[in-house]
């Protein structure tokens, strides 16, 4: 780039202006009740609302303003916490920083006090794998990794206070997480009130008398609480893994095998929540398919628990179905293999058989057991239950594909009416017994049953119990649907001719009456595994004393991670904080709990951190809180959302995340220590930004030099490392295509299709993929800022597409918005001036005194802009305010483009019209819109951040004159320019005598003539 002349100095005007905006903290958001400096931009713009909230009280034209008691309406834009990785950013992570700065910006200029903040998820598992392989403590590197995170993000421009700056390894920031911690562990859910509440409101039952018995008992119910519970263990990462960190059996990072085994573990009670996060999912303004995300992973089913007796034992086991009229076709059960009752009542001879399939599905995570395209796998344990409808004796199995976490961890299954059931069933020969058929029709035949078997294999079966109905059950197959009862009676019940819905109600009555179940709700969601055995993470805030569990005192917070030289799990297999002797014994004896808590717990609420950021003595104070989260309302709009106005971030985070913030603020609603019992109003996911469009050709193998083969013949296409692997249609061979160097196979596109440049017969395979150090096709934006400038990486990145859709990244692109600005940039300057500053920075060091030396365009000057300037600008205002409402970041940058190829071509540039037009710009490219603002107004009064959003006028946008098209027997012939108040007669007038229909009416008679006002005409001739 060095080499090639500059379309604009964007290596001086980017840096000035990032300087500029830190020495004046042009962006700090500002709290009810903080002292403003009246120098500060913030205060000029907002000078009179703030002087009216503070009459009687005005400070001096020289002194702070003093605190207020209204504010402005506040605009609260938060970025998905990012954590700084050693790699730092690629061009696809600014994509969602800039489009919530551009909102920043622009909410900015319409008078709002905008929040727009950021921080660093800073705990995380590579830090720590790096400490334990080179010894370095995490802390380092973890500073490191901010360092070159913030510098890049600084280098883009974005519009964030950095005083609100936090990081989850602070222990300023920490101690708060350990706080809520604290609240979390001395609460219960109360049913009753449907609300946490502080547990000693925990009311006992009658026989829980003894002190023992009151804080085991209390212990059960606390949101924060221990259980041994199955986890997915790495040894060799010496943690427990999440389900979502474990593929085929090993680690997602370094691959390592992952077992599962009983732990003692801390959990949180996320379930006691489920219905709350379901229903308050309708008062967020989210996407359907980001709240049905939400909502499968709740999994709410109504349904019913069922107590199965085991023969010969005292024991039983209750399941929860959704379908509980089909319980008569229940023919076995299956358990998990962890639950607790396998070890009991595994017969001796099938005893070695059981464990060693217990210990073939300990090495599989949930997810890959639950696959519904396995294969299926189980072992009988020996023994039976008594199936309660029609007390017959069915078979115990063991599989993986029934968790303990789901559930009671059981199954009855019902092989006719369910799929996963059914390939069980066919695999191992076990019955199968339909309950549930389809109306096939009426009759009017008497009552009875007949049996008759269809040509087809089904069989048809009659049942006159109730009505006249004629039911089919097709034996062959799988009937998984709704529909009516057979086979289902005993002396007692009967189901039969019952459609689903009530035969529900009617056998979970029966059930119920005998004490044999009971109506329930289920859901799928777990309690949240909170526990990591790991050294790089929050401490608990808790010890152990004879063998319970106590917390520490607030006073105590927080609780600091010992400084260790080994970061490795002990021999034993106890957490790395257990190497620390001094640290984990204290003075009374007790011991303080070794495992850290996930990184999810300094993501659950940063949000509110930032809202009080340099607050010591309250992890959010209640004024910033309740006018930021929208609860104090503003005398400006009295339509504020409450919550985050707008939280952007990538869709990895749609489900986890989320519902752990949510989780943890309604526990602090229902405490009262926040105002609002949601945290996120309105919430986008950004689409992903692939790499560069990768091309395949494929030719002869083995060798490389053979001759060219067209992918269109080649079929069954797939990916092998980093070539594409395919079988020739014909021959059936199979052919490899490498990755092309364009410097060396120049490709072009031909209609929908890449091709060869060199011979167009010869289709190539184009493909872009996320991008990965291991693909080699990671674009670092540094690259991009030092040749083209942080405004034309921010404009690329909106200009791509639409935010929500994925897309390929395209350096070409980026070129096409850098020349945009270098267009703009010669809107506005004088070409002379420019070349002398061009050819003097070729001698003197470059530096931003320099770029005094460029003048205004002589174009440029005071006065009334023609109405043509003003309908031009107007229409530039409609549009790319109307798309920043609906986050068309795209289609507004288009309008600003059409608004310069306008400009370009006027003989006198209006000044004010320009400045209107930098004040639309500035969003998108703020460097060079206030580069160019302080030249066309030096003295103005505000900074361009704070410089009011200019109205459009929608009288000036009519149009006075309309084209109409004219065809002649439906074919276009000419087209005519009318007032836009033309009658129809003059429009028809005019049709008939313009220039080039005359020919297509000489000699023919006008039968007809047919006016779609301001649209068409056509002339019927004959």
């Amino acid at each position: 780039m060095s080499s090639v002349r500059r379309q604009y100095p964007f290596h001086l005007i980017e840096p000035k202006w990032q300087a500029h905006w830190d020495q004046e903290q042009t962006f700090r958001a500002w709290n009810p009740g903080e002292t403003i400096p009246p120098s500060h931009p913030f205060a000029k713009r907002h000078s009179r609302f703030l002087t009216e909230g503070n009459k009687g009280n005005e400070a001096s034209p020289l002194s702070p303003l003093p605190p207020v008691k209204q504010f402005p309406p506040k605009y609260y834009v938060l970025d998905m916490f990012p954590y700084p990785s050693g790699a730092g950013l690629h061009v696809g992570h600014p994509e969602g920083y800039t489009a919530t700065d551009i909102l920043a910006r622009y909410r900015r200029a319409l008078g709002f006090n905008v929040l727009h903040p950021i921080g660093w998820d800073a705990f995380g598992l590579p830090a720590e794998q790096y400490a334990i392989k080179t010894g370095q403590h995490p802390h380092k590197t973890t500073e490191a990794n901010i360092a070159t995170f913030k510098r890049q993000i600084k280098s883009l421009g974005f519009s964030y206070d950095w005083s609100r700056e936090v990081d989850t390894t602070d222990p300023k920031y920490f101690k708060w997480t350990q706080w809520i911690f604290l609240k979390l562990y001395n609460s219960w859910f109360n049913p009753k009130t449907n609300k946490a509440e502080p547990i000693e409101t925990l009311p006992y039952p009658p026989d829980v008398t003894t002190e023992e018995q009151k804080r085991a008992y209390r212990d059960n119910k606390r949101l924060a609480f221990v259980s041994e519970a199955p986890v997915n263990w790495c040894p060799e990462l010496g943690t427990v893994l999440a389900n979502e960190e474990v593929i085929d059996g090993k680690s997602e990072v370094g691959g390592f095998p992952v077992v599962r085994k009983p732990m003692r573990q801390w959990m949180l009670r996320i379930t006691a929540y489920a219905e709350k996060l379901l229903n308050d999912l309708d008062k967020i303004e989210w996407s359907d398919s980001l709240k049905e995300m939400q909502r499968n992973w709740i999994g709410r089913s109504e349904g019913a628990e069922v107590i199965f007796k085991l023969a010969d034992h005292a024991e039983a086991i209750a399941v929860f179905t959704t379908r509980p009229d089909t319980l008569f076709g229940a023919t076995y059960m299956v358990l998990s293999p962890e639950h607790k009752l396998v070890e009991e009542i595994t017969t001796p001879s099938q005893r070695a058989e059981v464990d060693k399939y217990r210990a073939y599905a300990a090495s599989k995570s949930d997810l890959e057991r639950t696959e519904l395209a396995k294969e299926k796998t189980g072992v009988f344990t020996g023994a039976y239950a008594i199936n309660p409808a029609n007390n017959e004796r069915i078979e115990v199995w063991i599989a993986d594909y029934v968790l303990a976490s789901y559930g009671t961890g059981a199954i009855m299954a019902v092989p006719a009416h369910d799929e996963r059931d059914w390939e069980f069933a066919k695999k191992f020969g076990l019955p199968i017994r339909h309950v549930v058929g389809k109306l096939h029709e009426e009759s009017e035949a008497g009552r009875g049953e007949e049996v008759t078997h269809r040509p087809d294999g089904g069989t048809t079966i009659q049942l006159w119990e109730r009505t006249h109905l004629t039911i089919v059950v097709e034996t062959d197959r799988c009937m998984p649907g709704e529909g009516l009862g057979t086979n289902s009676s005993n002396e007692e019940v009967s189901l039969d001719c019952l459609p689903t819905p009530d035969a529900k109600r009617e056998i979970t009555v029966w059930l119920e009456s005998k004490g044999l179940g009971r109506k329930t709700i289920n859901y799928k969601l777990r309690d949240w595994l909170f526990s990591r055995q790991r050294y790089w993470g929050e401490p608990f805030p808790i010890v152990w004393k004879n063998g319970h569990h106590e917390a520490l005192p607030e006073s105590a917070l927080p609780v600091l991670p010992p400084e260790l030289s080994d970061y490795k799990p002990t021999s034993s297999g106890e957490p790395p904080l257990a190497r620390a002797k001094d640290w984990v014994t204290l003075p009374d004896g007790s011991t303080r709990e070794t495992n850290t808590m996930p990184q999810w717990a300094g993501s659950c609420w940063y949000y509110l951190r930032y809202l009080d950021a340099q607050n010591d003595t309250e992890f959010c104070g209640s004024k910033a809180e309740r006018y930021w989260m929208g609860i104090e309302p503003s005398t400006l709009d009295a339509r504020r959302s409450t919550g985050v106005d707008l939280y952007v971030g990538g869709t990895e985070h749609a489900v986890l995340h989320l519902l752990y913030a949510r989780f943890w603020h309604k526990v602090l609603h229902d405490l009262g220590h926040v105002s609002t019992p949601e945290p996120f109003f309105k919430l986008v996911n950004q689409g992903l930004i692939l790499g560069e469009l990768e091309f395949y050709a494929f030719r002869k193998t083995p060798t490389t030099s053979g001759p060219w083969i067209s992918a269109t013949e080649i079929v069954d296409i797939e990916e092998v490392g980093q070539v594409l692997r395919g079988r020739h249609k014909i021959s059936g061979e199979i052919i490899e295509a490498p990755k092309l160097l364009e410097k060396e196979h120049a490709v072009e596109k031909v209609g929908d299709h890449f091709v060869l440049k060199a011979n167009n017969d010869i289709r190539v395979e184009a493909r872009c993929s996320k991008m990965s150090k291991a693909r080699g096709n990671v674009v670092n934006p540094d690259e991009i800022v030092r040749d083209f400038g942080a405004d034309a990486l921010r404009l690329y990145e909106m200009f791509m597409g639409p935010l929500e859709m994925v897309k390929p990244w395209s350096t070409k692109g980026v070129e096409g918005v850098y020349r945009f600005l270098g267009r703009v940039w010669r809107l506005f300057v004088d070409e002379k001036s420019e070349t002398e500053f061009e050819q003097r920075s070729t001698t003197e060091r470059a530096n931003a005194e320099l770029l005094n030396m460029i003048q205004l365009h002589a174009a440029i000057k005071d006065g009334e802009p023609t109405p043509a300037q003003i309908k031009t600008l107007h229409a530039a205002i409609k549009k790319v305010t109307e798309d920043l409402d609906g986050l068309r970041f795209n289609t507004a940058i288009s309008a600003l483009m059409v608004f310069v190829n306008e400009a370009m071509t006027w003989e006198t540039r209006p000044r004010s019209v320009l400045k209107d037009f930098l004040v639309l710009l500035q969003p998108f490219a703020p460097h060079l819109a206030e580069e160019l603002f302080s030249r066309l107004e030096p003295n103005a009064s505000l900074r361009l951040p704070y410089v009011p959003w200019p109205k459009f006028d929608p009288a000036l946008l009519v149009e006075d004159t309309v084209e109409i098209p004219v065809q002649v027997n439906g074919k276009l012939r000419d087209k005519i320019v009318m007032p836009a108040t033309a009658t129809q007669a003059e429009i028809e007038a005019a049709a008939l005598k313009a220039e080039k229909v005359l020919p297509f009416l000489a000699g023919k008679t006008v039968k007809k003539i047919i006016v779609v006002p301001k649209r068409l005409v056509n002339i019927v001739v004959g």
